[in-house]
């Protein structure tokens, strides 16, 4: 077996190798930059979009005591009261465990009231107490703010277009899975 000659290994006189920038990090590119921005896959920006809003409700929220989470789950209990847990679990895209630790809490707060099925005793149906109400209430008024901020440079139509696209947009891909 024969070696390599000290030549063949040796770099080539003349010739240099970049060294690596020292102490400089790629770019990362702001919200609405690059792939954040027109130029992204639509899924991405759907993301990118829902992560801003629910952490601007998170702050919003903060000081009444209400995570995004559990403003979702009383906004469907309001809308639809007599839900089971699986129901609110299915219209917040929480998982059943997460909306078990959110409904302890908020029955613990006097916030929502658990009632037996009148048929199936086994399932627990959920309303709004009226403490609840007016939690719910307070978090809306903070929400709609923020809401109106979203539609901040669209005009009425636009606005149909957007929530028409969207609820299409989940109602179509809901539909492949079943």
């Amino acid at each position: 077996m024969s070696r390599k000659t000290v030549n063949v290994t040796r770099s080539q006189p003349g010739r240099t190798t970049p060294e690596p920038a020292k102490h400089s990090r790629p770019h990362v590119p702001a919200p609405g930059e690059g792939k954040r921005g027109e130029q992204g896959y639509l899924g991405y920006l759907l993301r990118q979009a829902h992560a801003a809003v629910r952490l601007k409700m998170e702050r919003t929220l903060a000081d009444l005591g209400v995570t995004s989470p559990q403003f979702a789950v009383l906004t469907m209990l309001n809308a639809y009261p007599g839900l089971s847990g699986a129901d609110v679990a299915r219209l917040t895209f929480l998982t059943p465990q997460t909306v078990g630790v959110i409904i302890r809490n908020l029955e613990r707060d006097g916030a929502i009231l658990m009632t037996p099925h009148p048929v199936h005793g086994r399932i627990q149906q959920w309303t709004l107490t009226p403490r609840g109400a007016t939690l719910l209430k307070a978090c809306r008024d903070r929400v709609l703010e923020l809401e109106k901020r979203l539609v901040t440079g669209l005009d009425g139509k636009a606005e149909v277009t957007v929530r028409r696209w969207l609820a299409g947009v989940a109602a179509d891909l809901q539909e492949e899975e079943a």
